[in-house]
């Protein structure tokens, strides 16, 4: 499975020597592509994901001498949620979304009772530095655009939106964040819209 590195934050490393105290300086985590692959593989085989869970157990590690116990290993059921994704596997296909994750998304940044948009931007909106602008709260707006990126693993049709105002993120203003709070608005009316992973025809 195609992984990415990420980092490890670690209270003053610079006492730490490689080879002695660390091999490795990242935890390997899976992609959000590598995990919609799998579930599109499985669909259209006409796979069931289950789902388990290893207890206390460092599953990329080498061990050299003989264990004393067994892992712990509890199953779970049918795959359900899975890194803020919620997976439905029925007859139909398999479907995808982030339901509980956008309302929570909503809530936080106190947009849950705003008005649904039917598009991610609109038609006339047109998004530059715009150094003449007020700027806005760097960390919200970072928070938001980062919400909005977790968001497209299965909302594709708001891709081109957040990478227009990520751009932004530097020197974020007023009319960035109008654009922001407009690709949040849509996810007001479209929070349990689900991307099929169903079977796929040859």
């Amino acid at each position: 499975m195609v992984v990415r590195n990420k980092a490890r934050l670690v209270a003053q490393g610079f006492c730490r020597k490689e080879g002695i105290d660390y091999e490795e300086t990242f935890a390997p985590v899976a992609r959000l592509e590598a995990i919609r692959i799998l579930l599109a593989f499985a669909a259209s085989k006409g796979f069931k994901l289950q789902q388990m869970d290893v207890k206390s157990a460092f599953l990329n590690g080498f061990i050299e001498e003989e264990m004393s116990r067994e892992f712990e290993m509890s199953l779970m059921g049918k795959l359900q949620f899975f890194l803020r994704l919620q997976i439905k596997q029925d007859s139909e296909g398999t479907f995808i979304h982030q339901a509980k994750y956008t309302r929570d998304r909503l809530k936080k940044f106190e947009m849950g009772d705003s008005k649904p948009m039917t598009t991610p931007m609109s038609t006339n909106t047109v998004l530059d530095a715009d150094e003449d602008g007020e700027a806005v709260d760097q960390k919200e707006f970072r928070g938001m655009i980062g919400s909005l990126l977790y968001l497209t693993a299965t909302r594709p049709d708001i891709q081109f939106a957040v990478y227009l105002c990520a751009r932004y993120q530097a020197s974020s203003r007023t009319s960035h964040r109008q654009a922001v709070k407009h690709i949040f608005r849509l996810q007001v009316e479209g929070v349990d819209n689900a991307l099929n992973k169903g079977e796929i025809e040859s």
